[in-house]
């Protein structure tokens, strides 16, 4: 299929050229593994931006991780040309991530455009992201484009799922568009649309300079590229800009636009989406969300909608050989560059030695910052079961704001608050009952059902962020077979009925054992750890007893026994005298040893114990 775009588009684009009313800014919205990036490059090889020759599969997901899991991870920006009757057009695109983690980035994408096509899996229909995303898309006044996609696949039921989204969006059926990004099928009517339907982008001139940055990544030899939308005057190289939350002063080196790769430019204005290069070396200088002005009649006000990312998970990374960190405290300094989410600060952990206390925006975000230190930087981590933060409150007044459990404070508690989220579940009505019973054993309570169609329901529950973490999702997709999704997001804290339980070895408490757990749950988690621990310590010479224990009131048990020598077997008869009194001296031994001994637990207790994947405490004991 031969692109439709003029020549001189196709080989240079120079955006200071090009008329507001001939730009369109969108991105592509839906639940993860609904086929944004597969349509993203349909629409590259359309527009002629990436020839045949350099075309790979999700050709706008940079990173390794990203292309083996199938998955965006950072959003990614680009500028395309298209013709619409004999005018040619330029079409920014924004590629955002799917997943539950990446929400602020999304929220920030979306801010940068005045339209979104709404992707949904034509085989499986709306996801809970897919909702999420469309009620963000909303909030920011977009136009919605909704689109089905994967129409060749054989399990497609476009008909149905067409109607379920015309139901969602308010409008007829018909009017939801039918693409495949596989095989390219309805693509250019789609870029039609979006040139026809969506507005141009508002903005002026002459006013002073206001462009907000929705995404930053670390360049080896460049520093830090910012991805920008230009809202209001224009700005041109060798500028001296400001951002407007820190105050920090940069002069620009270069701008330009993403097609798909840099291409420099004389200045980019209203409505532009580009990239700036200033040659700072720390991505914190320019922080998603942020107002870049002029620093010379620059704009009093920044743009509206900037916070920071809150970390919503805290787990410990340890390294396995204690003289790799600070080799992992420069690997996060690194990482921290191109992922500005990312929190860290040093801990000490008695068991586990010099590490880091990590915060991170979910699960997802956890499994891949941790597989990019190990695989990126070489090193063999340890992490914690992640963990919230806790507002706890004394007695005396005092607040206590706890990530780790060995933080609890000693004292009278008068109260613990725990972070709550909104969470919406999509599942087949076959199994309301199974995630209904899930959701009351995790403490949830139901805040309203809806039936979306016939046999697919909408389920919303208030549910404590500590009790999503750790096995939830696992949960969810086991007892619906697959076909539940899950969204949520954090709106403020509840108190709750919440205890410390630490493990004692010899009624020595473990900090990197201890864990904040309901009360109801207390019991459970201290018999299973206590378990696990007898399974994973070596004997010792003495009997060694496992403990959990709130506060000074212990609540499970369990024995390691001593390794005994036989010491009766040089008696080969005589009086019983005898062996009673090579057994007491024995015993008193044994006695003393207790006393002076100290237990050691080995490395692979920890690793089994702690990791979050859960490592079977059986096999690292043969190991």
């Amino acid at each position: 299929m031969t692109p439709r775009i003029a020549p001189e588009e196709a080989t240079d684009i120079r955006p200071a050229s090009t008329p507001q009313e001939r730009i369109r800014n969108f991105c592509i919205i839906a639940h993860i593994d609904h086929g944004k990036s597969t349509l993203a490059d349909r629409m590259l090889q359309l527009t002629g931006v990436v020839d045949e020759r350099a075309m790979r599969a999700q050709y706008l997901d940079r990173m390794d991780i990203e292309r083996e899991r199938g998955i965006t991870v950072k959003s990614q920006a680009v500028r395309m040309p298209w013709q619409v009757d004999g005018v040619n057009y330029a079409l920014n695109m924004i590629d955002t991530p799917g997943h539950v983690d990446f929400t602020y980035e999304v929220s920030r994408s979306l801010a940068a455009c005045e339209g979104a096509i709404l992707l949904v899996d034509a085989a499986q229909g709306i996801e809970a992201q897919t909702l999420a995303n469309l009620y963000l898309a909303m909030e920011h006044d977009l136009t919605i484009i909704p689109v089905l996609n994967k129409i060749d696949l054989p399990a497609a039921d476009p008909e149905k799922y067409a109607a379920e989204i015309a139901q969602l969006v308010g409008c007829e059926p018909e009017d939801v568009l039918r693409v495949s990004g596989k095989t390219g099928a309805g693509v250019p009517e789609l870029l039609d649309h979006v040139v026809q339907t969506l507005p141009e982008p508002s903005g002026q001139v002459d006013a002073p300079c206001r462009a907000m940055i929705f995404d930053s990544v670390y360049d080896t030899y460049r520093g830090v590229v910012t991805y920008v939308r230009v809202f209001d005057g224009e700005l041109s190289p060798r500028e001296k800009i400001q951002m407007m939350s820190t105050g920090a002063q940069h002069e620009l080196l270069e701008l330009g636009v993403i097609s798909p790769e840099p291409r420099p430019t004389e200045g980019i204005g209203p409505g532009e989406v580009g990239y700036l290069i200033t040659g700072v070396k720390d991505v914190r200088q320019s922080r998603v969300g942020d107002t870049v002005t002029t620093a010379v009649r620059g704009a009093g006000e920044p743009l509206a909608g900037y916070s920071d990312p809150k970390p919503m998970v805290f787990s410990g990374l340890f390294p396995i050989d204690g003289s790799d960190y600070p080799a992992l405290r420069d690997a996060l300094d690194k990482l921290k560059l191109n992922d500005a989410a990312l929190n860290y600060e040093p801990e000490t952990s008695t068991a586990l030695g010099f590490g880091f206390r990590v915060g991170f925006l979910g699960l997802l975000h956890l499994e891949i910052v941790r597989e990019r230190l190990e695989r990126e930087f070489d090193l063999d981590l340890i992490s914690t079961a992640p963990s919230v933060v806790y507002d706890v409150t004394m007695e005396d007044g005092t607040h206590v704001e706890v990530l780790n459990p060995s933080d609890f404070p000693e004292g009278k508690v008068a109260q613990i608050r725990e972070p709550i989220t909104r969470a919406t579940i999509l599942v087949p009505s076959e199994f309301i009952g199974a995630v209904m019973e899930l959701c009351q054993s995790k403490r949830g309570s139901l805040g309203g059902m809806d039936y979306l169609s016939e046999d697919r329901v909408e389920l919303r529950y208030t549910l404590p962020l500590a009790e999503i973490v750790f096995d939830f999702f696992d949960q969810l997709k086991s007892r619906t077979k697959g076909y539940a999704s899950l969204d949520y997001d954090v709106s403020g804290d509840q108190a709750a009925d919440l205890v410390k339980v630490d493990m004692l070895l010899q009624g020595e408490p473990v900090d990197a054992f201890s864990a904040i757990v309901h009360r109801d749950k207390a019991y459970s988690y201290g018999v299973e750890m206590a378990g696990k621990l007898k399974n994973l310590i070596p004997r010792q010479q003495f009997e060694v007893p496992i403990q959990a224990a709130i506060g000074s009131r212990i609540i499970a048990r369990e024995n390691i026994r001593a390794i005994r020598k036989d010491v009766l077997s040089k008696c080969y008869g005589g009086d019983i005298s005898r062996k009673r009194k090579l057994l007491e001296k024995q015993k008193e031994g044994k006695k003393r040893m207790k006393n002076i001994g100290s237990v050691e637990v080995p490395q692979e207790a920890f690793i089994a114990a702690l990791s979050s994947d859960g490592g079977d405490a059986k096999d690292a004991k043969k190991k």
